[in-house]
């Protein structure tokens, strides 16, 4: 029987697949907020892959950006995000991904994150090591601001936005670059792999970060979480190399 690693793996190629194949496309949109969009092929992502985990585990939850479904009973849980980066794929901005994660109770067990357009997947099991392409990486070794790369998200909520904002403009003023990049699963992925030093938002969704929590602590990193009071499943998120004095600029 395949390894809940190796259904996420297969899960997230074939919805790889369909994405890429759609990334030059009329896309249909669901729905269309100020800051975000809904699209059919989030849905039909979602589905894809929910399908292929419940083929193999019939009796395990799935928990996803585009609902729930499965057996929600189970301790068993799948926490989906189709499409992270949707805005950047509906804009034809390739950076954006599939994340994958799986938890038995509390405790996630192992992730998967791919990016489809440049072909790069990460994965993850509790106990090992991060991998990228089936080469281990890490999180960078730097321990100076001035010379780190910083992903600060700005949010979404008003309130969000002035803490995100704030704290963008006062990291620029030490860091050597900033990003808001539009992927938070990728964010994740990049610290876990050295490329970027931290990443940091003040409000966002489970399902944007299990898989790259999970990869940014077996990579040598460290990742804080501070439930959002104001929505299920939300979060303040601070994930670093472990290194660089994240503290002087939040």
């Amino acid at each position: 029987m395949p390894t809940p690693l190796d259904v996420a793996v297969d899960a997230a190629k074939q919805a790889g697949d369909l994405l890429k194949a759609n990334f030059i496309a009329d896309k249909t949109v669901d729905e269309a907020f100020h800051h975000d969009i809904k699209l059919a092929l989030d849905k039909q992502s979602q589905d894809l892959i929910s399908g292929i985990i419940l083929k193999t585990f019939p009796d395990h939850a799935i928990y996803g950006e585009e609902g729930i479904g499965g057996n929600q009973e189970s301790d068993h849980q799948w926490i989906i995000d189709p499409i992270d980066g949707t805005v950047n794929f509906f804009y034809e901005i390739p950076h954006f991904c599939i994340s994958i994660a799986y938890r038995k109770g509390d405790e996630i067990l192992a992730g998967v994150i791919l990016d489809p357009m440049i072909g790069e997947l990460w994965t993850v099991e509790k106990g090992g090591k991060p991998l990228l392409n089936g080469r281990e990486v890490q999180v960078s070794s730097r321990t100076k601001l001035e010379e780190s790369i910083l992903f600060v998200g700005p949010g979404k909520t008003e309130k969000s936005l002035d803490v995100g904002l704030g704290r963008f403009k006062k990291a620029s003023l030490r860091a050597r670059k900033m990003r808001m990049m539009g992927s938070a699963a990728l964010g994740m992925a990049y610290v876990a792999s050295g490329r970027l030093d931290a990443y940091v938002e003040s409000r966002i969704s489970l399902w944007d970060i299990a898989a790259g929590k999970l990869l940014v602590e077996a990579g040598g990193g460290k990742v804080e979480l501070t439930r959002n009071p104001e929505a299920e499943d939300s979060y303040s998120i601070i994930a670093t190399n472990g290194k660089i004095p994240i503290e002087e600029i939040l």
